[in-house]
Order: structure tokens, then sequence, then C-alpha cells
């Protein structure tokens, strides 16, 4: 059975910083595809960053060289370094990984994000 963690969300102030982390366990994590997405509440999901099982790494505009994403097969975890972050980058972040080819996403339950004064 896979499942998907995510932690590292809170609150934190404008221009600081946070790193989430994403834990997946039941599945061969080298080979899957993972990222990281956000959705505000009445809106839609929408990507923030991808990292590719060969470590090619894929960005919204709206990140604008503020976040980074990694990953460390060894500990079956992506994570996502966030810098100088603004009140709109507050969401629930959420984790995606997905097999290769036609293969099932898998989704974790998500983690608050909130970024405010």
């Amino acid at each position: 059975q896979v499942q998907v963690v995510e932690s590292g969300g809170g609150l934190v102030q404008p221009g600081g910083s946070l790193k989430l982390s994403c834990t997946a366990s039941g599945i061969r994590f080298s080979i899957v595809g993972t990222g990281w997405y956000r959705q505000v509440s009445g809106k839609q999901r929408e990507l923030v960053a991808t990292v590719s099982s060969r470590n090619s790494t894929n960005y919204a505009d709206f990140v604008n060289g503020r976040f980074a994403i990694s990953r460390d097969n060894a500990k079956n975890t992506v994570y996502l370094q966030m810098n100088n972050l603004k009140p709109d980058d507050t969401a629930v972040y959420y984790c995606k990984i997905s097999l290769p080819g036609i293969g099932p996403n898998y989704w974790g339950q998500g983690t608050q994000v909130t970024v405010s004064s």
C-alpha cells in the first residue's frame, strides 16, 4: 500500500522561509516522478514544482526563483524549500507521486502554509 505524507507547513511572516517534506512508502521511489502542488479554498489545485526520476526540475512561473525542489531517493523523500514567501503563497500544499508511463498518481493529505504578519 502506497502512503504519501507531507510535513513542514506552518505560519511564517512575509519574506520568511519554510521547507516542506514529503515521504512516500510502499513504492520504488527512485523511479517515480514527484511534484508539489497547492490549492486555495475555492480555486483549482495548481502546479508549484516537479522533479523527475532523472532529477529534471520544472517550476511554475510564479515561483520566480524563490523555491527549490529536490529529492533524496535514499530517504524516499522530496523537499520544497520556499524562500521569500509572500501572502499569496498561502495555501494547502500537496505532494504528488507519479508512477512512470500511465501509472497511477498518489497524493498526500496536504500541509497548510500560511504567510501572514
